[in-house]
């Protein structure tokens, strides 16, 4: 979809809450400024204030800002730099990974509760078919009010659902009853919803893909669903051109589909100045198979390929890989391969960013994990999945990276100026 602010937001009352939700069984819900609101939550001496959570350095982004900073221009994926400018006085705050994961796990739960068909976009918004949920819960707009309510009484969070007979329509819904308001779409009232909207609320339509619209005039969904189909193929190709008619009269056959398939796992870190310190760059890489570790032990994957990101200092981007023959979730080996594809690429430049990434992501529950000649049969793997369980209980200050490296690793490590890792045991030993 092109950008949320191209719908209108103005309250149209046919599609308020009182407007015919027969066959409007599909529910988006989008929760409001999650993560500044999760940070509200946990601080609530800053309810009203501009809060504005991403990146804190010379090169952070934004993540969220709260309505308050929005009325200043601050938006999500705004650099930080420019969101200090627009919005002096915002609280400008790291995103805490470990309580938006609770929110979130908290938040699917209860849109599970409702109905089993749900399918998530990310970690704060998702598709519920609540076809079946009818009979028990109410009308569609009603179980929209439940989930609205539960939202605030057990999260004290607030969601913005749309509610309408197709994927693509409820979405538009969800965005244009932002913020913590509901909108009904009736499947009568379909083009009349979608017709006068910008061209950019079309899923697919960037700006680039926007800007040739409007050359050839077209300004409105309703211009598009009327242009000549030959128009449309000569300026965006064929596959481009059926997309878009299709959703300009509002046809969306997808369903919502709950089993999503996950492809990769990963993370990345961006320095706030650029760097060459080798002894940096292995600390960070440590950092970054740290976290992809705990996410794959954490979602129940493992997976054969390890891959690198390598951005340098003139934005060129590197990308290497390397396939195995035993699928993993331990952080030690995604490490060790990670610091050997980077070592491989001789890098003399200064680094801007490094990412670490698994791919071929299969059930841990399902796979067999193959131990290596002389490789106990209990070793890095119990100790992680101990370390997680530290962690979840007392936070992620209590047990450092440093934990997943040997001695003689610590000692390449402590080398360098720039590191500082503190050993907190030997390898571990069968039990």
């Amino acid at each position: 979809m092109g950008r949320s602010q191209a719908v209108p937001r103005g309250r149209d009352p046919r599609f308020g809450p009182g407007a015919d939700d027969a066959g409007c069984t599909i529910l988006h819900v989008d929760m409001d400024a999650f993560f500044a609101s999760v940070a509200v939550r946990a601080r609530p001496e800053l309810r009203g204030k501009p809060v504005i959570v991403g990146g804190v350095g010379p090169r952070g982004v934004v993540s969220s800002a709260s309505y308050e900073a929005r009325r200043f221009g601050v938006r999500s994926a705004m650099p930080t730099a420019r969101a200090r400018a627009l919005c002096p006085r915002g609280v400008f705050l790291r995103v805490d990974g470990p309580a938006i994961g609770d929110a979130s796990r908290a938040v699917m739960a209860i849109f599970r509760d409702v109905t089993p068909l749900v399918e998530p976009l990310s970690s704060d918004e998702a598709f519920l078919d609540v076809a079946g949920a009818q009979r028990l819960l109410g009308s569609p707009t009603e179980i929209a009010r439940l989930i609205r309510r539960r939202m605030l009484a057990e999260q004290q969070l607030t969601c913005s659902v749309g509610v309408a007979p197709t994927k693509f329509v409820a979405k538009l819904g969800s965005t244009r009853a932002k913020p913590d308001g509901l909108v009904v779409v009736p499947a009568g009232l379909v083009l009349d919803f979608l017709h006068p909207l910008p061209v950019d609320a079309l899923w697919g339509v960037g700006e680039r893909a926007a800007e040739t619209l409007r050359r050839l005039g077209l300004t409105t969904v309703g211009e598009i669903a009327h242009a000549p189909t030959g128009m449309l193929r000569g300026a965006l190709g064929e596959a481009a051109a059926a997309h878009l008619h299709e959703l300009s009269w509002g046809r969306d056959p997808r369903r919502v589909s709950p089993e999503r398939d996950e492809k990769s796992i990963g993370a990345e870190m961006t320095f706030d100045t650029d760097v060459a310190d080798p002894g940096l760059i292995r600390k960070s890489l440590l950092s970054l198979a740290d976290k992809v570790g705990a996410r794959l032990r954490a979602s129940g994957f493992v997976g054969r390929t390890v891959a690198i990101k390598v951005r340098l200092a003139d934005f060129r981007t590197v990308n290497r890989s390397r396939t195995v023959h035993t699928s993993t979730d331990v952080a030690r080996e995604i490490f060790e391969i990670a610091w050997s594809l980077f070592t491989a690429l001789g890098a003399r430049e200064h680094i801007r960013l490094v990412g670490v990434r698994v791919e071929g992501l299969t059930s841990a529950a399902t796979t067999s994990r193959q131990l290596s000649l002389g490789e106990p049969e209990r070793g890095w793997r119990e100790a992680e999945a101990a370390r997680d369980a530290v962690v979840a209980r007392f936070g992620g200050a209590s047990v450092g990276p440093a934990s997943l490296l040997g001695r003689s690793d610590l000692r390449r490590t402590e080398n360098h100026p720039h590191s500082t890792v503190v050993p907190l045991s030997d390898p571990p030993t069968p039990s």
